[in-house]
């Protein structure tokens, strides 16, 4: 028979239960009470025969005999047959005694401590479900019970197919609720998810009990001999089955935790590329999957789906350069059409691989906007599918509180705003306005939300790029200025100088080109493989110089590493609180790499104190410049000329609100 036991996982106390699950167990407790209370009542008033008892005995003996169901926390017992048997010969009262004692002898040999509230309510639905059922089976079919007077089974079956029915509709029903109410899940789904087929054992109870009740006179030994062995012989073959169905929902667990933890490894590989920390992609899953079940999705395959697009949803990017998907500035236009193409690729990769779910129609379209203007295919609305509506939210709001090469992390408040901003436009309304009421209830809470900002410098580090360009290669058609900078610098740098004179001739000679208010020569000492800021003009200089960077690391750092130029992008992400310092607010930044003979000798910056203030012309010159004072600068640095300061500088990289968080949701 099945006792369906509540077993609440993560919360063992009653007052650690949700409200109206607590206000639920309450009431059915005290029904239960009520009546139990009521049926010792009666049976005081009207006491049972001897035979009760041998009912009795064989209840307490095959509840002994229990089968754990897999997947749910309930017991099945063959116990069944005895109480139909109570009800039919002596009515509801005696049935529902019956059940109480199957219902102690089950719980007994379980053998496992439960909370007083969990037993309470383990003895209550059952009693409950047979007193009501028995009551309307006597009531509406005119039968008395058996011991008063026998009626021929022709005459039975109806009315106890109803009551069967009923029955187990009412006790399956009435766990369904507890775990529905605990678990925030429909007790439709799970009752036609665990419960359904356990109707085959209420009404093999009935059968038997029917064939007892219309063909024994009464109760004796010769029951024993002739019922017993066969309840017996369906314990054990429903023991053999149930054990086989819980090997291979044990063995269909491990392999889909091997199969979830392969594509993790995988994921986390992908992720390590454009130099995001691991926990991203384990926030995306957590937030997504969270946000899925509190938009009610109860479908397990698209969670599963949900679940694993989380962990592959950037499979793509193995298409992207990496110094497309780590540079600190904004992306141009060529190099934004290049960053979209990771969406259509990484659902061609996935769509090798057979899913159970629908994992590549997430991934092909987590970029897509609401409105129809995102990217690969510009579908929008309710087209586009569910688990990547979901996933462009999560996977947004993860990365703008994280801090990325391109700028510093926003807080969850900035981020909030900005999802609201894009909400109707980029983004779902609904999943936009659920996510900003559950995204504290749903967060990771083994992985922080934000990296810290003392590994910045981990998530900036880049690799040394294969995509190298020939920087005086780069330089065509310069003007009649760009002309007379570079003829009067090569000659102004023919004659030997140090670093400082060197600094001062280049720096000298391009303020005339190019309008800036603070520059900085960065030069590569290759035991510490960092760049030192060894020069400068401007304000902060002073502050400026002895500052260290691993190569990599910032902006200056991320430009000598991957030996490419950037335009305009925020100096709070390379200098720091300098950049903001009283009556100074540097805007742009403009940098460049210092290479000779195919090695790094450092890195050349300008800051600007305009937002973009920075042009194409700018680009070109900066470009020029540095081509040809790479030789100077490492002559000068073979000059041996002592630093201006040699104790490194510490600089605390702040938020930006004015950061490019639009690339936030392009690079995901």
């Amino acid at each position: 028979m099945p006792r369906d036991s509540i077993r609440l996982d993560t919360m063992s106390e009653f007052r650690k239960l949700r409200p109206v699950a607590r206000v639920y167990i309450t009431m059915v407790a005290l029904t239960g009470a009520a009546v139990v209370a009521h049926s010792f009542y009666r049976l005081t008033a009207d006491p049972l025969p001897t035979q009760w008892l041998i009912l009795a005995a064989l209840t307490l003996l095959t509840g002994s005999f229990t089968v754990k169901i897999p997947s749910i926390a309930a017991h099945l017992s063959v116990s069944e047959t005895f109480v139909f048997v109570a009800v039919l010969m002596f009515g509801a009262a005696a049935g529902t005694v019956t059940v109480l004692l199957e219902c102690l002898i089950i719980l007994f040999w379980m053998k496992s401590s439960k909370p007083l509230h969990q037993i309470l309510f383990n003895m209550a639905a059952p009693a409950i479900a047979i007193w009501v059922s028995a009551t309307v089976f006597f009531a509406a079919s005119g039968i008395e019970p058996y011991s008063t007077r026998a009626v021929p089974l022709g005459v039975l079956f109806v009315p106890l197919l109803a009551f069967t029915v009923l029955y187990f509709l009412l006790n399956s029903w009435l766990v369904a609720f507890a775990l529905g109410f605990e678990i925030s899940k429909s007790p439709l789904d799970i009752w036609r998810k665990n419960f359904t087929w356990l109707s085959v054992n209420y009404f093999s109870g009935a059968s038997v009990a029917a064939l007892i009740v219309t063909y024994t006179e009464k109760l004796d030994i010769s029951l024993l001999i002739v019922i017993v062995p066969l309840l017996v012989v369906s314990y054990l073959t429903f023991r053999t089955a149930m054990g086989r169905v819980e090997d291979t929902n044990t063995h269909l667990s491990d392999l889909n935790k091997l199969y979830l933890s392969t594509i993790e490894t995988l994921a986390m590989a992908i992720d390590a590329k454009d130099q995001i920390t691991h926990g991203h992609i384990r926030r995306v899953q957590a937030y997504a999957v969270g946000l899925a079940e509190r938009l009610g999705m109860t479908d397990e395959k698209q969670i599963k789906a949900i679940e694993a697009a989380a962990l592959l949803h950037d499979m793509g990017k193995l298409a992207v350069p990496e110094y497309i998907l780590n540079k600190p500035g904004k992306l141009t236009a060529a190099e934004f059409e290049k960053m979209k193409l990771h969406a259509g690729v990484g659902a061609d990769i996935l769509s090798a691989i057979d899913f159970p779910y629908p994992v590549v129609p997430i991934v092909r379209h987590h970029h897509e906007s609401w409105d129809g203007t995102g990217y690969p295919t510009g579908i929008k609305g309710t087209d586009i599918p569910i688990g990547a509506r979901i996933l462009s939210v999560v996977d947004c709001f993860d990365a703008l509180t994280s801090d990325r090469p391109y700028r510093p992390a926003l807080s969850d408040e900035e981020a909030l705003r900005i999802l609201a901003e894009r909400r109707g436009t980029m983004y779902d309304p609904l999943i936009v306005d659920t996510f900003a009421q559950v995204y504290t209830e749903i967060a990771p809470q083994l992985l922080p939300t934000i990296v810290p900002r003392a590994v910045l410098s981990e998530i900036t580090s880049a690799t040394q790029s294969a995509s190298r360009t020939d920087t005086k290669a780069a330089i065509s058609s310069p003007n009649a200025l760009e002309a007379l900078t570079m003829y009067e610098l090569s000659r102004a740098l023919a004659e030997p100088r140090g670093i400082r004179g060197t600094g001062d001739v280049v720096l000298t000679h391009l303020r005339r080109a190019v309008a800036f208010s603070q520059a900085v020569v960065f030069l590569y000492e290759v035991a510490s493989d960092e760049i030192v800021a060894r020069h400068g003009t401007g304000e902060v200089t002073d502050a400026v110089l002895g500052l260290r960077m691993a190569l990599g690391q910032r902006l200056s750092g991320w430009v000598g590493a991957n030996r490419s130029m950037i335009v305009n992008s925020d100096p709070v992400l390379d200098l720091g609180e300098v950049a903001t310092t009283e009556g100074l607010r540097l805007r742009s930044c403009l940098s460049a790499p210092l290479v000779s003979d195919g090695q790094l000798v450092g890195v050349l910056t300008l800051y600007s104190e305009v937002p973009d203030g920075f042009t194409d012309d700018d680009r070109r010159i900066l470009e020029a410049v540095a081509g040809q004072t790479s030789d100077a600068f490492r002559r000068a640095i073979d000059v041996g000329e002592p630093d201006v300061r040699q104790e490194p500088v510490t600089l605390r990289v702040q938020k930006s609100v004015e950061a490019s968080v639009l690339s936030s949701a392009a690079r995901g």
